[in-house]
């Protein structure tokens, strides 16, 4: 089983930055793709960024240029930088991770919201 660890979700005034970490119980490097998603109240969950093994990433269109995604394999981690934040950024945000067998594993989510 794997267990995933999210950190770093908040309040920021639009504008702001945060940095989102997701720890796991074991390597990363087992992990096909890790990946960043967001659901806000009332729509579907989507797919924010993600990153895979061979370190290629891949970006919703609304988070191109504001938000970056990075892989630490000596600490089991990804993170999600978050800059230029807008209101409608405010969400849950999930670490999402995927085994080369296929397997799905996802974190417990954190809250991310944004004030105008």
């Amino acid at each position: 089983q794997v267990q995933l660890v999210e950190s770093g979700g908040g309040l920021v005034q639009a504008g702001g930055s945060l940095r989102l970490s997701c720890t796991a119980s074991v390597r990363i490097t087992s992990f096909n793709v890790m990946g960043w998603y967001c659901q806000a109240p009332g729509k579907q969950r989507e797919l924010v960024a993600s990153i895979t093994g061979g370190g290629s990433t891949n970006y919703a269109d609304s988070v191109k240029g504001r938000f970056t995604i990075s892989r630490d394999n000596a600490k089991n981690t990804v993170s999600l930088q978050m800059n230029s934040l807008k209101p409608e950024d405010t969400a849950v945000y999930y670490c999402r991770v995927r085994r080369y067998s296929g397997a799905d594993y996802w974190g417990q989510g954190t809250q991310v919201t944004v004030s105008s």
